[in-house]
C-alpha cells in the first residue's frame, strides 16, 4: 500500500486533488492512498525532510510552498531548475526529487485545445510559481512576444532578466492594454468580489484577435476571464483542464501508470 500527499497551507482541504487522484487511483487498481496535510510557512522544511520517516511514496506542493521547497530537494528536474517552482516530489531511499508538472501540464492543455503557440503574442497575467512555469512553456513553444503584467517592479525586473518577456505594471495596463494572441491568468482571483479593479480591467484589454482565454483557477460561479472571452467570442478554458493534466503527469512520474485526464475531471463528476 502506498501513500501519497499534498502539502499546502489551509487551502489542502480546499483542493481538488485528493478527490480526483484517490478515484483515479481506485479504478487503475493501484493500492493507495491520497491526503491532504495542512503545514505553516515555519513547519515547510520538516514536513519536507518528514515524508520519507512517513513512508510517503509522492507528494504535491501546491500554493504558497512551490518556491519556498526548492532548497528542500536533493535534485531537481531540468524544468523545475529552469523555473525555479516545484509542485510534485518524489521519493527514494537516496533522494528527493522536484519535478513542475504544471509546465507540461499546460503545454498538454495548449495542445489539446490546438493552440499553437509559435509566433504568437501572449499576455499573462501574475508573477507566481504558476507564472513561471506557463512563460518557460511559451518560450520553449517558441512564443513571438510575451508580456508579464503584476503589481511589483522588483519582480517584474525578475522576470525580463530571466525570461527575456515584456512586463508592464498592473496600474498602467488599462492606459495601453497590449494586444495577444492568448491571455493567461496566473493570479489566485477570478471573481469580480475578490479584484473589482482587475475585472474592470479585462474589460478594456484589447483582445479582438485573442485566440484563447485560460484561467487557471477552476470552480469559480462568476468569473470575470470567461466573461470576457464570452463577450469577445473567444475560447474559455478554466484551470481544471490544467489541473487534470498536470495530475497525469504526476501520477505517471509515481507509477509509470498513464491515465488519460478525463479520468481525473470525470472523478469530481462523481462525487
Amino acid at each position: 500500500m502506498k501513500t501519497f500527499c499534498i502539502i499546502s497551507d489551509e487551502r489542502a482541504y480546499r483542493t481538488k486533488l485528493p478527490a480526483m487522484f484517490s478515484y483515479v487511483l481506485k479504478k487503475t487498481g493501484i493500492q493507495a492512498y491520497y491526503v491532504p496535510f495542512k503545514v505553516g510557512p515555519k513547519d515547510i522544511r520538516s514536513a519536507i525532510h518528514s515524508l520519507r520517516i512517513l513512508n510517503i511514496d509522492g507528494a504535491n506542493i501546491a500554493v504558497p510552498y512551490k518556491e519556498a521547497v526548492i532548497s528542500c530537494m536533493d535534485v531537481l528536474s531540468e524544468g523545475a531548475n529552469i523555473i525555479q517552482a516545484v509542485n510534485t516530489v518524489t521519493l527514494t531511499e537516496n533522494e528527493i526529487k522536484g519535478y513542475n508538472t504544471n509546465a507540461i501540464g499546460f503545454m498538454d492543455t495548449l495542445e489539446e485545445t490546438g493552440f499553437d503557440a509559435t509566433g504568437k503574442s501572449a499576455l499573462v497575467f501574475g508573477t507566481g510559481g504558476a507564472s513561471k512555469a506557463v512563460i518557460f512553456i511559451l518560450n520553449w513553444l517558441r512564443a513571438g512576444t510575451i508580456t508579464v503584467v503584476g503589481r511589483r517592479l522588483d519582480n517584474l525586473d525578475t522576470y525580463a532578466k530571466k525570461f527575456g518577456c515584456r512586463t508592464k505594471l498592473l496600474n498602467a495596463v488599462g492606459d495601453n492594454p497590449p494586444a495577444a494572441d492568448i491571455i493567461v491568468n496566473t493570479t489566485p482571483v477570478s471573481g469580480r468580489q475578490e479584484a473589482p479593479k482587475l475585472a474592470e480591467l479585462t474589460s478594456k484589454l484589447a483582445a479582438d484577435n485573442c485566440e484563447l482565454v485560460i484561467d487557471l483557477n477552476y470552480d469559480r460561479e462568476y468569473n470575470f476571464w470567461k466573461e470576457m472571452a464570452d463577450r469577445k467570442g473567444i475560447r474559455f478554458v478554466d484551470g481544471l483542464t490544467v489541473l487534470a493534466h498536470s495530475a497525469r503527469r504526476t501520477l505517471m512520474l509515481w507509477t509509470r501508470v498513464d491515465v488519460e485526464p478525463q479520468s481525473f475531471i470525470k472523478a469530481l463528476e462523481n462525487q
